[in-house]
């Protein structure tokens, strides 16, 4: 068990049993925040708190969490529909942190949205879970039974007469349905694509009601800010970024598996001292630090902070804060065609560059793979890097951080790219 002070979002975690029951949650300070705010905060002033934490999204694009709050309409809840919903469509290659965070700890979540909730004055609650997560779904069904059947969900919780409730919703199981606007398509029972930006879904979201989409690592912070205070949370981040973070690895290191640290641990920490280093007779060439749709980052850069700014420094995003690691034995090439081929089955279609430019780049990195590429393979493979990497060239963000990996990967690994023309397919299967 971790300390809840240093360690609030896993502090209850306990993966060889069975999640926290209302009871023990509650003897271990769940439920506080929520007594506190309801009996003792007004709406506002929990958006207050969270803002003077300096939380940011922690599914990827590290939004400022009471910002985007303080852009829903200020109608009471009796007077105007209003949703949150929990973006929990885990589909990120090599991210799992949302997963443990609700199989190990359910009841965090439910609270956290009760409490974001509150602060934007919604009374409905939805939980938008990849479909896949079945032991996630069980977990979080009992852990949402339990707390409405205690009062902590439902009518007049508390007797403060706030309302609100959450139900469970399993994804049909796309990739795209992880973009904000495309699971609210999905939720209304439509075809899962994106939605133009404006007016954005604080305005007009669910079913055109005022909408916040936050992500479950984000909404499990709340009840801690609230308990102990936007300075306490703040306090906890070693760099720029307020918070703990949680961390994880996967790759050939003698202990692949997640971590909660403070905000701004650097990659050196995560990798050699919590992951165990590289294993016996493998040596680290380069990773993805967040999840499959970000940069590459070479290996001389791991002294970088685990921050949103910081990681930018070395060309990197921050994603998820799940690394994928990239050893001295694994061919990059076909790294990037497994992570092209995921790209393009996963695009939802509705623009003609994602659609047809993803498919493209993988069949280039299969001819190149297969000792069939040519020199202008590479060419098109640039080409297509710059022009489906652009902002603003594509309806959504799924192609630039399609391209994310394949851009950076061009830059580091243009000798194994060459390798492959001369060598007529990947030198690494030859080799083996």
């Amino acid at each position: 068990m971790n300390s809840l002070s240093e360690r609030p979002l896993t502090a209850m975690i306990d993966l060889a049993g069975p999640p926290p029951d209302c009871a023990a949650y509650g003897n271990a300070g769940g439920w506080e925040g929520t007594r506190k705010a309801l009996k003792t905060l007004t709406p506002d002033e929990v958006i207050s708190m969270v803002t003077r934490s300096r939380l940011r999204g922690r599914g990827g694009a590290g939004f400022p969490t009471g910002l985007k709050w303080s852009t829903v309409p200020k109608d009471p809840a009796s007077e105007r529909r209003k949703y949150l919903v929990a973006n929990a469509d885990e589909m990120e290659p090599g991210t799992f942190k949302d997963r443990i965070l609700m199989e190990g700890n359910p009841l965090q979540l439910v609270e956290g949205m009760l409490l974001a909730g509150y602060a934007i004055q919604a009374s409905h609650g939805i939980i938008f879970l990849r479909g896949e997560y079945f032991l996630a779904h069980q977990r979080l069904q009992h852990a949402i039974d339990e707390a409405r059947h205690l009062g902590w969900l439902g009518e007049n919780i508390l007797g403060t007469g706030f309302s609100f409730d959450i139900d469970l919703h399993s994804s049909g199981g796309r990739y795209i349905c992880g973009e904000a606007t495309a699971l609210l398509t999905a939720l209304e029972g439509s075809r899962a694509v994106p939605r133009g930006k404006l007016p954005p879904s604080q305005i007009s979201g669910l079913w055109g009601a005022p909408s916040v989409v936050n992500n479950v690592e984000t909404l499990c912070n709340i009840s801690h800010i609230v308990t102990h205070g936007p300075e306490w949370f703040d306090g906890l981040g070693t760099g720029t970024d307020s918070g703990t973070k949680v961390y994880g690895v996967s790759g050939r290191v003698c202990r692949p598996g997640f971590w909660e640290l403070p905000m701004g641990t650097s990659l050196r920490d995560l990798i050699e001292v919590h992951a165990g280093g590289m294993k016996s007779g493998y040596a680290l060439r380069a990773l993805l630090p967040g999840g499959a749709s970000t940069p590459f980052v070479d290996a001389a850069d791991i002294d970088i902070p685990m921050d949103y700014d910081s990681i930018k420094k070395v060309g990197g995003r921050l994603g998820t804060g799940m690394a994928i690691l990239l050893d001295d034995r694994t061919c990059p090439v076909g790294m990037l065609r497994n992570l092209e081929h995921f790209f393009a089955q996963e695009s939802c279609g509705w623009c003609t560059p994602c659609r047809d430019g993803l498919p493209w780049v993988e069949r280039l990195l299969d001819a190149l793979e297969d000792g069939t590429g040519t020199e202008d393979d590479i060419e098109q493979l640039m080409r297509h890097a710059r022009i489906l990497g652009s902002p603003g060239r594509t309806f959504c963000a799924h192609a630039p951080g399609a391209m994310a990996p394949l851009a950076s990967g061009l830059a580091l690994f243009r000798d194994d790219f060459t390798a492959h023309l001369t060598g007529h397919g990947c030198p690494l299967h030859h080799a083996a």
